[in-house]
């Protein structure tokens, strides 16, 4: 099954690379494109026998499933020059949250989804986020579902919990790495620990840690437990966090919310929505 990816930037690149590694995918079924056509030339470059093309019209005669990762704002003009060149057999299948499928199905005339996935994925980890309109043909949710199943944990999602679970699962991974990050910092401002040792330490432990549950030895409450003796260092540590942490995750999930409705609000005006 040949598959059409528009838009090589990060996530795109992403999806490209781990439906390679995992097989999901042979590089001689992928069809891609890049406004900055250097962009997706460098990975012609790694993966030879991907097809490079020019146009919409070549992605479209060519692919049955195309993934849109470019900025939610480009999105709706790219849609309208490819509504004319779709069949209705097609499926479009769209990365970016503040899109619902209802949206895409209002101006496609085929099947559409949203998958929204993670850095992890890179590494076939992870979840990926799953949405379909209301006539995307079952065969196709079901393709959908395989193939971000060989990359990731998919998980369908309705519209009311999309902004929270892609915070989560989409930039969770950034979030916890600028903590890691604040952590190696305080300990090498603090202590003799080089940077390097710092960064080895935090790193390991981390991968450990995602093992521990990816394997369930311990649900993330027994872990704390285990490690956090009672009257002891960890203790004295989890105290000082629970002092200043404070409200910091619900003020980020309040921020990242505030900006997804911005977002959807300019979407809307696209899509001639009025709330």
């Amino acid at each position: 099954m040949n598959i059409g990816i528009i838009g090589t930037g990060n996530m795109g690149k992403i999806l490209i690379e781990a439906f390679i590694k995992s097989s999901a995918v042979n590089e001689q079924n992928l069809f891609i494109m890049n406004r900055t056509k250097a962009k997706a030339e460098q990975i012609q470059i790694i993966y030879p026998e991907i097809h490079l093309v020019d146009c919409l019209e070549d992605i479209v005669k060519n692919t049955s499933y195309i993934f849109i990762c470019i900025k939610p704002q480009d999105i709706y003009p790219l849609l309208k020059g490819l509504t004319p060149l779709l069949k209705n057999e097609q499926c479009i299948v769209s990365i970016t949250s503040p899109i619902s499928v209802k949206q895409l199905e209002s101006i496609m005339p085929c099947s559409v989804a949203r998958v929204i996935p993670s850095i992890n994925n890179r590494v076939l980890s992870g979840t990926s986020l799953l949405s379909f309109g209301d006539h995307c043909a079952v065969q196709h949710q079901e393709f959908i579902e395989n193939l971000m199943m060989k990359i990731s944990t998919p998980l369908i999602i309705e519209e009311n919990i999309t902004r929270v679970a892609s915070d989560i699962t989409s930039c969770g991974p950034a979030f916890f790495t600028f903590l890691l990050r604040q952590f190696i910092d305080a300990a090498v401002e603090e202590t003799s620990i080089t940077r390097e040792q710092a960064t080895l330490l935090a790193s390991k432990m981390i991968i450990g840690l995602g093992q521990l549950l990816e394997q369930e030895v311990y649900t993330l409450e027994t872990l704390q437990e285990k490690v956090c003796v009672k009257g002891g260092i960890t203790g004295e540590g989890i105290r000082i966090m629970e002092e200043e942490i404070g409200e910091m995750f619900n003020h980020v999930i309040q921020q990242t919310h505030a900006k997804f409705l911005h977002e959807k609000e300019k979407i809307n005006e696209q899509f001639c929505i009025k709330d």
